[in-house]
C-alpha cells in the first residue's frame, strides 16, 4: 500500500469520495463563511455561493464542491480546474502559483480563493463543510499510531466495541467501514477531505464509535487535521519510513504530534521500549501507560501469559486492583500487546472493567480474523501470510510461528519494497537468516526501482549474517514472487511452517507503474492445493 504523499490533486488516488463515501445530505455552507474561516476576502459577489463538499482530486469532484488545487511534484492541481468545474465545482481554493496558472485562462467562471498554503486549511475546511467537528452526535473516535500493530489493534477495538453492543466504523490500511459494505482502502489514512466526509457519513448512519489508523504520513501530510480523537493509542516505534523522516527522532516527533490537545483528549501509551516511555513522559494530554514486558512499571501491566491453542490467554492488571482475563486467538506476543492496548483504550474511553470483562467472556472479540495479519491458510504444513515488512515486525512474526515440534523446518518468503527506507533491507535479510531454516528472498512491490537491485540488498544481508554467525540456514533467491511461494510449498513437509511476509492483505503488486494482480493468500492456497495439502476456507477470497 502506498503511503507516499500524493503531492498534487491529480496524483491523489480515487479515494472514498470517488466511491460514494459521503453523507447523503449536507447542509450548504456559504462561501462567505469559508472565506471567513481562512481569512480571505469574498471574491466579488460570491458570498452566497453554496458549498456542499470539498475535494483534492478533480476526478472525484461532485456538484457543489470546493476544489482544492494543490502544487505537485510534476503538475499543479490548477491545471485541472476546467475538469473540476465541468464536474460541478462551484469554487476553487489554491495558492499563488495556482492563481498565476489560472490567470492564463480567460474563462474561470467560479470564484477563486487564494491562500499561502492550501493544505494547511483543508482539514479545518472539511470539518466546517461536513460539520464533522468534535461535539454532540459525532462517533467516539479511537486513533492508533505506531510502527507495527495499528491495523490489528483497530480491528480489536472495533470487535470489542461491537461485543459491547455498539455500532462501529473503521478507517485503516485494509478497508473502510462506515455502516455499509466495506470498501478496500488506498491509503492507511485517507486524505482529510475523505476523513471528514466519512465521519459525517458515520454520524448520519448512527455509528457510535470508530477506530482509525493514524500513520506518520497522515500526520506529516495533514490528513487528520481538524480531527479530535477521544483516545489516541501508541503501539511501538521501530525503524521504518526513514525515506520520509530521515531519522528516528524525526519519526518519533511526528508520532508524538498525535498526543497533543489539538489532536486527542486522552492517550494510552505502550511503554515496553524507550520510545514509548519517552512519549508517555512528554505527551500533552492525560496518559494511561501499558506494559506488556516484564519489569516495566505502568498503570496497566500484562502479569501472566499462557498458551491457549495458537493464541494466548493473559492477565491484565490495573489500578485499584483491577484484573482482566483476556484471550487472543492470534499467535505472537505482539498480538498480546495489541489486544491489551485495545482493551485499555476502551477502558480509558469510559467503559468499566466489569462490563468489559463480560464482553471478553461472552464473545472472545480478540480472536477476530484480520486479513493478512497472521492469517492461517493451512495447518499441515502451517502456512501463514503476514504483513511484516520491517525488521522488528519480521523478527516478531518469525518467532511467533516457530513450531516447537522437533524436526520441523521454518521456511520464510519475503522481499523489500522499492522507493522506501533502503537501510532496512540488509537488516531484514540478516534477521531472516538468523531465525529461519530456509530463507527465500523475492520481490515485494518494486515500484519504480530495479527489482534485482532490491533483492541484492536483502540477499547481501542474509548471506553476510550466515557467514558471520556460521548459520546453517539455506538462503535462496527466487522470483517472481508467485514462483517463490510455490518453491516454498514444494520444499515443505506436513510438519513444517511456511511464513509469507511483507504484503499481507494486498492484492496488487506495483512494478514500474503497472499494478499486477498478486495475492499471497491466493498463491499460497493454490500451491498447497496442487501438492494435495488441505487449506482452510477463506470467505473473503472464495465469496
Amino acid at each position: 500500500m502506498s503511503e507516499l504523499n500524493p503531492s498534487d490533486s491529480r496524483a491523489v488516488p480515487e479515494g472514498p469520495s470517488g466511491q460514494g463515501f459521503r453523507p447523503s445530505t449536507v447542509e450548504a455552507v456559504r462561501l462567505a463563511s469559508i472565506c471567513d474561516a481562512i481569512g480571505v476576502a469574498v471574491p466579488g459577489a460570491a458570498a452566497e455561493v453554496a458549498v456542499t463538499g470539498i475535494s483534492l482530486n478533480s476526478r472525484a469532484v461532485e456538484p457543489g464542491d470546493l476544489y482544492v488545487a494543490l502544487p505537485g511534484a510534476a503538475r499543479h492541481g490548477a491545471d485541472f480546474v476546467p475538469q473540476a468545474i465541468e464536474a460541478g465545482a462551484v469554487a476553487v481554493l489554491t495558492d499563488d502559483a495556482g492563481a498565476r496558472l489560472l490567470a492564463l485562462s480567460t474563462d474561470i467562471p467560479v470564484p477563486v480563493l487564494i491562500v499561502d498554503s492550501p493544505r494547511n486549511v483543508v482539514g479545518p475546511l472539511s470539518a466546517l463543510i461536513y460539520q464533522s467537528q468534535p461535539g454532540a452526535g459525532q462517533p467516539q473516535l479511537f486513533g492508533v499510531t505506531g510502527t507495527n500493530g495499528k491495523t490489528t489493534t483497530t480491528y480489536f477495538i472495533n470487535s470489542l466495541l461491537r461485543a459491547l453492543g455498539r455500532k462501529t466504523g473503521l478507517i485503516g490500511t485494509i478497508e473502510i467501514h462506515a455502516g455499509g459494505d466495506p470498501i478496500p482502502s488506498l491509503l492507511t489514512t485517507p486524505e482529510s477531505t475523505d476523513v471528514h466526509a466519512l465521519l459525517a457519513l458515520m454520524r448520519e448512519r448512527g455509528l457510535a464509535a470508530a477506530a482509525m489508523e493514524v500513520s506518520s504520513h497522515a500526520i506529516s501530510f495533514q490528513r487528520v487535521d481538524g480531527v479530535l480523537f477521544d483516545v489516541a493509542g501508541f503501539t511501538n516505534l521501530t525503524q521504518d519510513h526513514l525515506d520520509l523522516h530521515l531519522t528516528m527522532d524525526d519519526y518519533f516527533a511526528t508520532k508524538a504530534e498525535l498526543f497533543t490537545p489539538r489532536r486527542a483528549r486522552a492517550a494510552v501509551v505502550t511503554v515496553d521500549d524507550e520510545w514509548g516511555r519517552r512519549l508517555a513522559g512528554g505527551a500533552k494530554v492525560p496518559v494511561t501507560t501499558l506494559a506488556t514486558s516484564a519489569g516495566t512499571v505502568a498503570d496497566w501491566t500484562v502479569t501472566r501469559t499462557a498458551a491457549r491453542g495458537l493464541g494466548t490467554e493473559f492477565t491484565l492488571s490495573g489500578p485499584d486492583s483491577a484484573v482482566l482475563t483476556v484471550h487472543t486467538g492470534l499467535p505472537g506476543s505482539f498480538n498480546v500487546a495489541n489486544a491489551a492496548l485495545a482493551a485499555v483504550m476502551v477502558l480509558t474511553a469510559g467503559v468499566d472493567a466489569g462490563t468489559l470483562q463480560a464482553a471478553l467472556d461472552e464473545s472472545d472479540p480478540f480472536t477476530v480474523a484480520v486479513p493478512g495479519r497472521m492469517q492461517l491458510v493451512s495447518e499441515a504444513p502451517a502456512a501463514i501470510v503476514d504483513f511484516a515488512h520491517n525488521t522488528d515486525a519480521l523478527a516478531r512474526a518469525i518467532e511467533a510461528v516457530r513450531s516447537p515440534q522437533p524436526g520441523s523446518n521454518l521456511i520464510v518468503v519475503f522481499g523489500a519494497t522499492g522507493q522506501r527506507d533502503q537501510g532496512k533491507r540488509p537488516a531484514m535479510g540478516a534477521i531472516a537468516a538468523r531465525l529461519a531454516d530456509t530463507v527465500i528472498i523475492t520481490d515485494d512491490d518494486p515500484h519504480d526501482e530495479d527489482a534485482a537491485a532490491i533483492r541484492a540488498d536483502v540477499l547481501a544481508g542474509a548471506l553476510e549474517a550466515k557467514e558471520k554467525d556460521s548459520l546453517a540456514c539455506e538462503v535462496l533467491e527466487v522470483f517472481p514472487r508467485a514462483d517463490a511461494i510455490r518453491h516454498a510449498v514444494a520444499l515443505a513437509q506436513p510438519e513444517d511452517t511456511i511464513l509469507v511476509a511483507g504484503r499481507g492483505h494486498e492484492v496488487w503488486q506495483e512494478v514500474k507503474g503497472v499494478n499486477l494482480a498478486l495475492d499471497d493468500r491466493v498463491e499460497l492456497r493454490s500451491a498447497l492445493t496442487a501438492r494435495g495439502f488441505n487449506v482452510l476456507r477463506d470467505d473473503r477470497i472464495e465469496s
